[in-house]
């Protein structure tokens, strides 16, 4: 038994499917368990015949699935319900259906990654040298020719007896493989390049780190430039290109917006030359304006002046509950329908949409002149209709 710690294994050559078939069947019942049969194609029944037993490996993807999705819940739990919890208009802390995405990439991810190393180790990869890569014979493992090999580490291997067994299998040849010396070393041209390739791997993060620990007068190198370094001007800065040396530059007298240049000053305000509100309705008093004005109010004043007008839209419902708990502070809403604004001329309602009135913003810049326009006409008719 001392010779067979030299040994790799014993190789046997056979010359046709049927004799490689049987001569697994007979070394599975011989009980060996480390060896192994090389076809140049695939040979239907020889899993049966080497008595290969399923591979745990789908166990092992499941263990690795169910590890990332417990992960996955467990850590949005933690982040979101104990160690960071952050109300969002009174939805819970922690949800299945929002942790569903970051659960299942999480399952997929781990899954696919058992798969793969899992298969790398029950296959004993990687595997940089093989000692059948230098039997001669073995090269037509690929070609014409079928092996069996029987380690020299199975616990039955005899370094007499296993080649007189295989012989017996009726291989054409049988030949002992021997481990390599162990002095034997890597060619000087592998050593050297596997030395350059390591230092040009390590060269990048040492690199990185130099930069991220030093400081210098000059701007880092900018591979991706994107357009962080355009020729312009940026808010706020000077400029020697006009006489008050700012870059930023108001707008021209008598600026107006676009599609607004036929519009006279009382259409934009509500107020004529004199000061005193518009009371007659510039746009046609029609259907389609109505409507117009009705899908506008409902976008941008239902929110805080509810939909019938009453001060009671649903911004006001929820901040009049922050207030009473004490996060916040509210003002409530103007009831539209009151009779001092029912009193209110067209121009006075259209400015107030214009320009705002005390805490409410004004909305020149989100609504049109003539959709502010139409939108007084709603109101209009919606007050009368309260009555």
């Amino acid at each position: 038994m001392s010779n067979n710690q030299k040994l790799y294994g014993a190789l046997a050559e056979f010359d046709n499917v049927d004799s490689i078939v049987a001569a697994a069947k007979e070394c599975r019942d011989r009980g060996f368990r480390k060896w192994d049969v090389h076809t140049p194609f695939p040979v239907h029944g020889m899993d049966d015949a080497m008595g290969v037993r399923p591979t745990i490996l789908p166990w092992l993807v499941l263990i690795g699935g169910f590890a990332g999705l417990s992960i996955a819940v467990l850590m949005q739990w933690w982040m979101n319900a104990v160690d960071y919890p952050f109300k969002i208009s009174g939805k819970p802390f922690f949800g299945l259906p929002a942790a569903t995405p970051v659960a299942f990439e999480l399952t997929v991810l781990i899954a696919s990654l058992t798969a793969v190393f899992g298969m790398l180790a029950l296959n004993g990869l990687p595997k940089w040298f093989n000692p059948l890569f230098r039997v001669k014979r073995f090269s037509r493992a690929c070609n014409d020719r079928f092996y069996i090999v029987v380690e020299g580490t199975d616990g039955t291997f005899d370094a007499k007896e296993t080649p007189a067994f295989l012989e017996s299998l009726g291989a054409i040849a049988v030949e002992t493989v021997p481990l390599p010396d162990e002095s034997e070393k890597l060619p000087a041209g592998v050593v050297r390049f596997a030395w350059v390739f390591t230092s040009l791997v390590l060269l990048p993060p040492a690199l990185l780190y130099a930069a991220r620990n030093s400081t210098s007068s000059t701007p880092r190198v900018h591979l991706v430039p994107n357009m962080d370094f355009q020729a312009k001007y940026k808010t706020q800065t000077a400029s020697p290109l006009f006489e008050d040396g700012r870059a930023m530059r108001l707008d021209p007298s008598g600026t107006v917006a676009r599609g607004e240049l036929d519009f006279h000053g009382s259409f934009m305000t509500g107020k004529e030359d004199n000061g005193d509100w518009v009371t007659e309705l510039p746009v046609p008093a029609t259907l389609a304006t109505m409507e117009r004005g009705r899908e506008r109010f409902d976008i941008y004043c239902a929110t805080c002046h509810g939909y019938a007008g009453r001060g009671d839209g649903p911004i006001h419902q929820r901040a009049s509950q922050l207030a009473l708990s004490g996060q916040a502070i509210w003002v409530t809403p103007t009831n539209l329908t009151e009779q001092r604004i029912v009193d209110q001329p067209f121009g006075q309602v259209v400015n107030s949409i214009t320009e705002g009135i005390n805490t409410m913003p004004g909305y020149r810049q989100q609504i049109p002149a003539k959709d502010r326009w139409a939108i007084a006409y709603y109101l209009r008719a919606l007050q009368h209709a309260q009555k």
